[in-house]
């Protein structure tokens, strides 16, 4: 490039990032708390304007009809209140596809039928160990609570899905967990994936309760058998039949992975907000920023995007809220 023009282009951009300036707070006792997260959009710092950024461009991603709009989250999300955020949004049909871990499964199924409890992370695990208490973070789940149950509710599940299906009784992942989902209660995510016609995807599948029971069953059933690739089928035909895609990715690892996996296919993902505590340094899949997805063709080099550095736990309530106001 000519020295004169890229000084001149360094110049233009420069004036350009100089031309909105940050604003103070003015917050009084009668302020609505939507007028306060849009403020934020004028505070100029740090993380509150990526948070206010990132609820414009879930707003946008909601409201464009012709965007397929991907859900992802960790499991551990589901041990906690925000439950009820992920059921809701499910509920109001503001995603079409969903990608998670096995840990959301179970943490669903044994939170529709028992209860998890407030904990704090210095209690002692050990005496934890010797009272039959897992720790989850800050959050306590009694082991009957949580293992035994998940296989005395999920093996009649499966005998029954076993039942009534003939030969080959062969069934993807998003089958069984859709017939899961019937089997539960409104509480669940799952029941309104399935109420909705949501598919729920968890390529990690074995990693957990569920995936562990599946294993059990199989063992007695030998012709009961997972095809993970029908999956994938399905993933592929979403993906090459929308013309734009959008996700707003809670958390990193194999489901946010998965989201940008398949996106890559229609040449990236057109809108994407991004919730993670991890940092990039390490250079984990957890910590990259989403515009590190464009060098890879998982986002598009348009894409309206966004990463929040942020505990989805702390700040899902304010951007949920934000996005109900709107509807």
């Amino acid at each position: 490039m000519d020295p004169i023009k890229k000084n001149t282009n360094i110049e233009t951009n420069f004036k350009n990032h100089l031309s909105k300036t940050v604003k103070d707070y003015d917050i009084e006792p009668s302020s609505k708390f939507e007028n306060i997260i849009a403020f934020m959009n004028e505070a100029g710092g740090f993380e509150g304007r990526h948070l206010a950024n990132g609820i414009t461009i879930l707003q946008n991603m909601i409201n464009d009809k012709s965007c397929t709009k991907f859900l992802s989250f960790v499991g551990a999300l589901i041990s906690t209140g925000n439950r009820g955020i992920v059921r809701d949004m499910i509920k109001n049909k503001m995603f079409d596809c969903i990608i998670t871990t096995c840990g959301a499964l179970d943490h669903d199924i044994a939170r529709s039928f028992s209860s998890y409890y407030e904990g704090d992370f210095h209690l002692d695990d050990n005496f934890l160990l010797k009272k039959n208490i897992h720790r989850l973070g800050n959050i306590l789940v009694p082991n009957e609570n949580y293992g035994p149950l998940i296989e005395s509710k999920i093996q009649p599940i499966l005998q029954d899905l076993y039942n009534k299906t003939k030969n080959p009784k062969e069934f993807s992942p998003s089958d069984i967990i859709k017939y899961i989902g019937s089997k539960l209660n409104e509480t669940s995510f799952l029941f309104w994936a399935f109420k909705n016609d949501i598919p729920v995807f968890v390529p990690g599948i074995v990693d957990g309760a569920v995936g562990n029971q599946i294993w059990l069953f199989n063992q007695n059933h030998k012709d009961f058998k997972i095809d993970i690739l029908k999956d994938q089928t399905k993933l592929s035909e979403i993906i090459f039949d929308s013309k734009i895609t959008g996700a707003f990715m809670m958390g990193g690892g194999i489901s946010k992975h998965h989201t940008l996996w398949w996106n890559q296919y229609k040449g990236g993902l057109d809108y994407a907000v991004y919730v993670t505590t991890a940092s990039e340094w390490d250079g984990s899949l957890s910590g990259a920023l989403v515009k590190e997805a464009i060098s890879w063709g998982k986002v598009t080099s348009e894409a309206k995007q966004i990463t929040i550095h942020a505990d989805i736990s702390t700040v899902l309530p304010f951007i949920y809220y934000r996005l109900i106001l709107n509807r």
